[in-house]
């Protein structure tokens, strides 16, 4: 039971060695003690203002982009638009082409038709002419002998023919 009994030279020594640490502790050790948890504070200020700024940053930069987005899906659809018109317009023109060129063939094929015709009607009077010719000859041999005359007379009496169909 001597651990309950109370010396008090021992319990003198030990408070006045325990004012002593506690004088050098308070001294030395706490000003560098409260010297690190002021910088662990300043640093954990920053790291909270830098994560604050990044946040703006990021909201800032969420804001922007999605502008930019609205701005490209504006720009796709202008673009779209205008290929729809450019493709309707190259239709329209390849149409018109179409239709000039269908046109001209039209056209060239009704000249060559008619120049085909021309061609018949002046090979079938030469023959005709001919054959006219040549019976008239046989018919009066001594009363036109000149070629030029013959195909004269001719020529005349076939366009009577024709203008009376």
């Amino acid at each position: 039971m001597d651990l309950f009994k109370i010396d008090f030279g021992l319990t003198f020594w030990m408070l006045v060695a325990f004012l002593i640490t506690l004088f050098i502790l308070w001294k030395f050790a706490w000003p560098a003690i409260l010297k690190g948890v002021d910088k662990r504070a300043d640093l954990i200020d920053k790291g909270v203002e830098y994560a604050q700024d990044a946040k703006k940053q990021l909201d800032n930069a969420q804001e922007e982009s999605k502008k930019y987005i609205a701005e490209a899906r504006h720009q796709q659809a202008e673009i779209i638009a205008d290929a729809n018109r450019m493709k309707t317009q190259i239709i329209e023109q390849a149409r018109d082409e179409a239709k000039v060129a269908a046109r001209k063939e039209m056209d060239n094929a009704k000249l060559s038709i008619e120049q085909s015709r021309k061609e018949a009607e002046q090979n079938l009077r030469d023959q005709v002419s001919q054959v006219a010719l040549d019976i008239a000859g046989r018919v009066t041999r001594g009363q036109l002998k000149d070629p030029a005359a013959q195909k004269k007379l001719v020529n005349q009496y076939l366009d009577e023919i024709e203008t009376k169909n």
